[in-house]
């Protein structure tokens, strides 16, 4: 799908604010309410909008550790990968996972409550995800910046 300047604008005002209502965004971006929605539908079937959601605060809502766990898997063929990125993406403490070049093969998130959490987590589940070879956890101190809004800058105005 090509993005113009008005779905550009309609991307921008809704990532930082996905609460907008028809009437509110189309203001903003200079439409009237009909062909604004009109363009609001055609991205969310094109799959560039997939979905809303609320931004929690970690901590506030009892997860407050971050860990970023590398993992290198043994072998690469399609069955061993296939079960693995299975049995990832049904964890509910990975919030993401990212094949990767380097050292390791993937570079998950994983957020729980605490240390405890996390020590059961990783010797409970983690360690007997299939084909995992090493683990390495890296934790996080402070967030420094999360969850951004994705730069649009590269989409170039007419």
């Amino acid at each position: 799908m090509k993005l113009d300047a008005i779905d550009r604008r309609i991307l921008l005002a809704l990532q930082r604010d996905a609460r907008l209502t028809n009437v509110e965004l189309a203001d903003e971006v200079g439409l009237s309410p009909s062909p604004c929605l009109r363009r609001v539908r055609l991205l969310e079937g094109a799959g560039v909008i997939r979905g809303y959601h609320a931004t929690l605060d970690r901590a506030g809502v009892g997860l407050g550790l971050t860990i970023f766990v590398s993992i290198k898997v043994e072998r690469h063929h399609d069955q061993q990968a296939n079960a693995f990125r299975e049995a990832v993406v049904a964890l509910p403490e990975v919030i993401s996972c990212h094949l990767v070049s380097g050292e390791a093969d993937f570079l998950l998130q994983v957020v729980v409550p605490d240390l405890a959490a996390y020590e059961r987590f990783l010797l409970g589940t983690l360690l007997k995800l299939p084909g995992v070879a090493d683990i390495r956890s890296n934790f996080a101190i402070q967030t420094v910046k999360a969850e951004s809004p994705l730069p649009l800058s590269h989409l170039q105005n007419p």
